[in-house]
């Protein structure tokens, strides 16, 4: 599968990962990545970013070795109404926003509250992807999750770290196959994130595309296979000299 864009991933900024963002866009064009994203967590994550970090992307050259770059944020949702730790106003001047549930950030409620907060932060112009709806501390209810993610134009996240036998979200390949079912069902794309926390990972997405395979998941629902199935979801690759 043709596999070249990687919106998940994090830097130094972050606070607990390991590479700067020079080295994360090397590492993945050398993975064959054409649009790479940067997506340190929001303020509301222990040891992150402060806004003033996001506000000031537009330094930040376009092209980094080769491949387009896009500067967005990895949101921690922080409540069970879906709200979000980045003011409209800085998410208005970011290139693209993953919403997130953290335990740090907050605590796992019960399916009805949970699949709440993901239903709440869809409604958010600003926020285009729904980052690792698959940690079994965090219940959900599946069938109301990707119809509205359908609905509202969301991208559902298949994260490959959430698949390492280490990775602290358990359960996530038993997640993986109602939630992937049911977005045949509903004709709901996926997009496949590495979220690489060193160079290592950056555009690896090789445990996820392994069970993509495993169950014949249907290539036109993966946004990552061809850059122009992300321009209706990221404003900013909109004109066709962006896209190229």
């Amino acid at each position: 599968m043709n596999d070249i864009i990687d919106l998940h991933t994090h830097t130094l900024a972050c606070g607990h990962a390991y590479n700067t963002l020079y080295e994360m866009a090397a590492a993945a064009a050398d993975h064959g990545v054409k649009v790479f994203g940067s997506s340190d967590h929001g303020p509301a994550m222990p040891g992150s970013c402060h806004e003033f970090y996001f506000s000031n992307f537009r330094v930040i050259p376009k092209y980094l070795s080769g491949i387009r770059l896009l500067m967005g944020c990895e949101l921690n949702i922080v409540d069970y109404q879906g709200t979000v730790d980045l003011k409209e106003s800085t998410l208005s001047r970011i290139d693209y926003a993953i919403a997130s549930l953290h335990i740090p950030c907050c605590p796992p409620g019960n399916a009805r509250e949970n699949t709440a907060a993901y239903l709440g932060v869809m409604k958010n112009p600003y926020v285009q992807i729904i980052g690792h709806p698959d940690d079994d501390r965090y219940p959900l209810d599946y069938h109301d999750l990707v119809a509205a993610a359908a609905e509202h134009h969301k991208l559902l996240e298949v994260n490959s770290s959430s698949l390492h036998p280490a990775s602290s979200r358990k359960g996530a390949r038993k997640r993986y196959l109602t939630m992937l079912e049911l977005c045949v069902h509903y004709n709901a794309p996926i997009l496949i994130g590495s979220d690489a926390h060193c160079e290592a990972d950056a555009g690896n997405h090789a445990r996820a595309l392994e069970l993509l395979q495993e169950i014949h998941f249907p290539r036109e629902l993966v946004v990552n296979t061809d850059v122009h199935k992300l321009i209706p979801y990221i404003p900013a690759l909109k004109s066709s000299q962006e896209a190229r």
